[in-house]
C-alpha cells in the first residue's frame, strides 16, 4: 500500500480528494478479495448468499467507512411469502449486497433438501455488531421505531455517535417522510445504518438509499433487532430458538399484531416448498 502511494506520488499531480477516494476503492477491492465469493443461490423463490455469520461479521468489519451506500436483507419466512407477489420487495433483495436467510423453518426445509442454508439472524448480527466491531467513536445512524430504543441505546453504549431519526408509523405512505429518512441518513455520514422500522418500509428505503449518489455506509435492514438488544422486547428463550419456535414466541407476545401474519402464512411456506421440490425433482432428471 505504501508503494502504491510513492508511486502516485511520483505520477502525474491528481486533483485534491482524488488519491483518497483511489485508496479506498483498493482497499475495498482487497477487502473483498479476502473473503470467498459464492453465487448467490434462489431457495423457495428467494435468493441467498451462502455465507456464515462470522463471514458477514468479516465483511462488515473490514468495509471502508466511506465506501457508498449498500444494504444487507435478512428474509424470513413472512418476507419470502411476500416476496413471491410483490415486485417492488423482489427489487429490494434483487439490489442487496448481501441477502442472508433469519429463519431456521427455511433452514430446515433446506436442510430435507439437502441444501446447506446458513442461518444469519439480523438479531444475532446486530448484537455481534456492537459486540466485536462498533466501537468509540464510531458514527452510527438508526431510523429507529421509537425514542425509547434511541435513548437505551445511547446510554447502553454512550462512546457511539448516534444519529437518529424515529419517522411517523405510516411512512411508507407519506412521501415527505420517507425523503426525510433518506436526506437524514445521507446528511449522516455513518459507518453502519440500522433501518429498523420493519419491512418493506425499511427495504423500500435501503433501495432508495441505494440510488442516491452521496448515500454512505451499509445499511441493514434488521426488524425488532435494536428493540431485541436494548431489552424493549424479549427474545424468545435460547431453547425455542434452536428448536426453531422464535416465530412461536414472537406471535404469543404480540398475537393480535402478528398471529394473522404467522398462521396464514403456513400454507404459501409449504406450497412454496413444494413447487421447489418440483423444480429440483425436474432439473435432476
Amino acid at each position: 500500500m505504501e508503494a502504491l502511494r510513492k508511486a502516485g506520488r511520483q505520477s502525474t499531480p491528481v486533483a485534491p480528494g482524488m488519491e483518497e477516494k483511489v485508496m479506498v476503492a483498493i482497499e475495498m477491492s482487497i477487502s473483498a478479495a479476502s473473503v470467498a465469493v459464492k453465487p448467490r443461490r434462489m431457495f423457495l423463490g428467494a435468493p441467498f448468499d451462502l455465507k456464515s455469520q462470522s463471514t458477514v461479521l468479516a465483511m462488515l468489519r473490514d468495509s471502508a467507512p466511506v465506501a457508498s451506500f449498500r444494504y444487507i436483507v435478512t428474509p424470513n419466512v413472512d418476507y419470502v411469502v411476500r416476496l413471491k407477489s410483490d415486485e417492488v420487495l423482489q427489487q429490494c433483495v434483487r439490489d442487496a449486497w448481501l441477502s442472508v436467510c433469519d429463519s431456521r423453518p427455511i433452514c430446515a426445509l433446506a436442510r430435507l433438501l439437502s441444501f446447506k442454508l446458513p442461518l444469519v439472524t439480523g438479531s444475532d448480527l446486530t448484537q455481534a455488531l456492537f459486540r466485536q466491531v462498533i466501537g468509540k467513536g464510531d458514527r452510527i445512524c438508526m431510523i429507529a421505531p421509537n425514542h425509547d430504543v434511541v435513548a437505551r441505546l445511547r446510554a447502553s453504549y454512550p462512546d457511539v455517535d448516534f444519529r437518529a431519526l424515529v419517522p411517523p408509523m405510516s411512512v411508507l405512505d407519506d412521501a415527505q417522510a420517507m425523503q426525510d429518512c433518506v436526506d437524514f441518513v445521507v446528511q449522516a455520514q455513518a459507518r453502519f445504518v440500522f433501518l429498523a422500522i420493519g419491512s418493506p418500509q425499511s427495504d423500500i428505503l435501503a433501495h432508495r438509499l441505494l440510488r442516491h449518489p452521496h448515500a454512505r455506509g451499509i445499511g441493514l435492514c434488521v426488524g425488532a433487532s435494536l428493540e431485541f438488544l436494548v431489552g424493549t422486547k424479549r427474545r424468545a428463550p435460547r431453547w425455542m430458538r434452536s428448536l426453531g419456535l422464535e416465530w412461536l414466541h414472537r406471535m404469543l407476545s404480540d398475537p393480535r399484531r402478528l398471529w394473522r401474519r404467522y398462521c396464514y402464512g403456513v400454507v404459501p411456506l409449504l406450497a412454496l416448498f413444494s413447487r421447489e421440490i418440483a423444480h429440483r425433482a425436474h432439473h435432476a432428471r
